[in-house]
């Protein structure tokens, strides 16, 4: 099947599942087109003959799931989710934010690796901590998408909404470094030589070369935007530069994902504040809407539909409900350390703690890494099912009952935080 017809295909079945969501379920559109989609699987596997099924999986490895999404889609994801980032909101929460999109990204890998290397030989699936630690990683990253449409209709405090929405899109950037570093470690070759200095230095380069790339090109795409007053064309240009500097990042070895949230971040508000008419922001926020909301339906589909090719046995199940909690509580951990320093300086939203664990949903970037791990890395097939099974319970069961939790707190007295000094 050529890529057009295969486009055409994932196409076709998010849009029935979203209609049919939409229509007869009513609930929020990612998590239903997933539940649908993880249906429609398991209809498959249960009751489709054998020809069907392999048919299935021809098709969606022949689509590379990890390779579309972090080498294409994600680019434009975390564009989009910037254009909309307020960032005098996201300076008021930086060091909460800046500390979960960095060090919490290592302290939840360390916690997930440091707990699963005893609990997998516990289950007779023992594995290297080098191993577990890089299941840590490609699951530490959180995914917003879900849950920010109902913290919304929740009425959630806009702080808790920026703490979430900027987490997120810094993390994403940067738990993929830290999977790519551990990567090369377990891979072998000269990476085992590699001290805790260099790793650290690696990390600091391409984090800081990903943030001084998306400033400079962000500068220049603002730039040229104030020079036109002609939507077409400047919406074209903001296309243009997310795709461009994503390809660009990749090509000298800097983070892709950091880059684009921080051009995003600078037109979405320098440049809507100095560069654009009214009428030129209406067009391009409605386009770049448009195109986060399809991507979405899309991605969310193909990992209700990914069960397919998910190698299934009663170990790797057992070890992905395992994981669970595991998972849960190093987001608890480190949700909760980082908030609690910044409560020394700062009146925080009551029950932030529980709304960002809980809300803190993993989704397509985890389920891309682990299906991105080497085929000749010995406990692939157990992680990747591991991460599916987190995944699931974190868009099928988080998800839909994070609202209700929002909505079961009681209304503070301000819900906006402020300086105490």
């Amino acid at each position: 099947m050529g890529l057009f017809e295969l486009f055409s295909l994932i196409l076709v079945v998010a849009a029935v599942l979203a209609w049919i969501n939409r229509r007869f379920l009513g609930m929020p559109t990612t998590i239903g087109v997933t539940a649908l989609a993880l249906a429609l699987s398991l209809l498959v596997v249960i009751f489709a003959p054998a020809g069907w099924q392999e048919a299935g999986r021809a098709l969606l490895a022949e689509l590379d799931f990890s390779h579309a999404l972090l080498d294409v889609v994600l680019a434009f994801l975390l564009f989009a989710g910037a254009l909309h980032v307020k960032v005098d909101q996201l300076y008021r929460q930086k060091w909460i934010i800046g500390g979960l999109a960095t060090v919490g990204v290592v302290v939840s890998t360390f916690l997930v690796g440091l707990s699963m290397a005893g609990l997998l030989e516990a289950i007779g699936a023992p594995q290297a901590f080098l191993a577990c630690l890089l299941f840590g990683a490609l699951i530490a990253p959180t995914d917003p998408i879900a849950v920010l449409a109902i913290l919304k209709d929740a009425h959630a405090p806009k702080s808790l909404e920026a703490k979430i929405a900027g987490e997120s899109l810094f993390n994403d950037g940067v738990g993929v470094v830290v999977f790519l570093v551990l990567v090369g470690l377990v891979g072998g070759g000269q990476a085992h030589a590699a001290g805790a200095g260099e790793i650290a230095g690696h990390l600091v380069t391409e984090v800081g070369g990903s943030l001084v790339l998306g400033a400079v090109t962000g500068a220049v795409a603002v730039w040229m935007l104030r020079q036109v007053d002609h939507y077409q064309v400047e919406v074209l240009l903001t296309l243009a530069l997310c795709a461009g500097l994503y390809s660009l990042a990749h090509g000298l070895g800097v983070s892709g994902p950091l880059a684009v949230v921080v051009a995003g971040l600078l037109v979405g508000n320098t440049g809507r504040r100095l560069a654009m008419s009214e009428r030129t922001v209406e067009r391009l926020d409605i386009f770049w809407e448009l195109v986060d909301e399809i991507l979405n339906v899309a991605l969310f589909a193909l990992i209700g539909l990914e069960v397919l090719v998910i190698e299934l046995n009663t170990t790797a199940v057992v070890a992905g409900l395992v994981a669970i909690p595991v998972v849960l509580a190093a987001r608890l951990l480190s949700v909760g350390g980082a908030i609690g320093l910044a409560r020394r300086w700062r009146r925080v939203t009551p029950h932030a703690v529980k709304v960002m664990t809980w809300g803190g949903l993993r989704g397509g970037i985890s389920v891309a890494l682990a299906l991105s791990l080497p085929a000749d890395f010995a406990a692939r097939d157990l992680f990747v099912t591991m991460t599916y099974v987190v995944v699931l319970f974190s868009i099928l069961v988080q998800g839909p009952t994070v609202g209700l939790l929002v909505r079961r707190i009681p209304e503070p007295e301000s819900a906006e935080e402020v300086p105490i000094l």
